[in-house]
């Protein structure tokens, strides 16, 4: 049995209470025995290299952590302060291996717009490492949901392009589970077939249209979501903290 836990959409400006929310949520997933911390993007709010320094800070963890960027974050001071690369503009793709669970963290961003894409490069990669790993379970991770959620401002800026992406998961079947993150609240639903699961965010909740006039709820609590990976079968538990 493995066990991961996924958070999403820090926004860490510089300031204190969003980063106190992120300790928060850091700190209970630190004191679990848990195989990888996965961090599906908006890491910073608007891609400076302090917020990547607060982040850097924050997300120190004796877990291994993967992360993926977002629309919010900026590769070069990305790959700078958080990687420790050379600035670049290419797509910040990763892949892991884990308690033997390949994780392939994807790039959905698109420079200076919000909605998402996989590019062809990120596409053809994706296929490969895939391929190489055909014998175990894998998980592919990004920042943006490929299909709508039922809240139009997350529709809007979803990720696009998605009949690609579906046609790739076609031809590797040891892929478990999709996860995203992007839309603020927790949600689970399907994509080519598989589980599509969004972790809630850290800054704060998106609300849906019929529960309130007001989208974003910025007081309720932060959280992150916990997945079971036991016999090729993906469980996941919501907790805020």
């Amino acid at each position: 049995m493995t066990v991961f836990a996924q958070l999403s959409d820090l926004h860490l400006d510089g300031g204190e209470h969003r980063l106190e929310r992120a300790r928060r949520v850091m700190a209970r997933l630190n004191a679990m025995p848990l195989d990888a911390v996965l961090v599906t993007g908006d890491i910073a709010d608007h891609g400076d290299p302090a917020e990547y320094a607060q982040a850097r800070e924050v997300l120190e963890s004796p877990h291994p952590v993967l992360m993926c960027p977002g629309n919010h974050d900026v590769r070069e001071p990305y790959r700078e302060v958080l990687l420790g690369e050379a600035p670049a503009a290419a797509p910040i793709d990763r892949v892991e291996r884990v308690a033997g669970v390949l994780v392939a963290m994807c790039d959905s961003t698109v420079p200076g717009e919000d909605h998402g894409s996989l590019s062809e490069g990120t596409l053809a990669w994706l296929d490969r490492v895939l391929g190489e790993h055909r014998a175990g379970p894998a998980i592919v991770c990004m920042h943006h949901p490929p299909v709508p959620l039922g809240i139009p401002y997350v529709d809007e800026i979803r990720l696009f392009g998605e009949e690609g992406l579906a046609g790739l998961l076609a031809r590797h079947p040891q892929v478990v589970a999709v996860l995203t993150g992007h839309a603020h609240t927790p949600a689970a639903t399907t994509f080519a077939g598989l589980p599509l699961v969004v972790a809630p965010g850290v800054v704060s909740t998106l609300r849906l249209p019929a529960e309130a006039a007001e989208v974003i709820d910025p007081a309720a609590p932060p959280g992150a979501a916990l997945h079971v990976l036991d016999a090729g079968r993906l469980t996941t538990h919501f907790r805020t903290f």
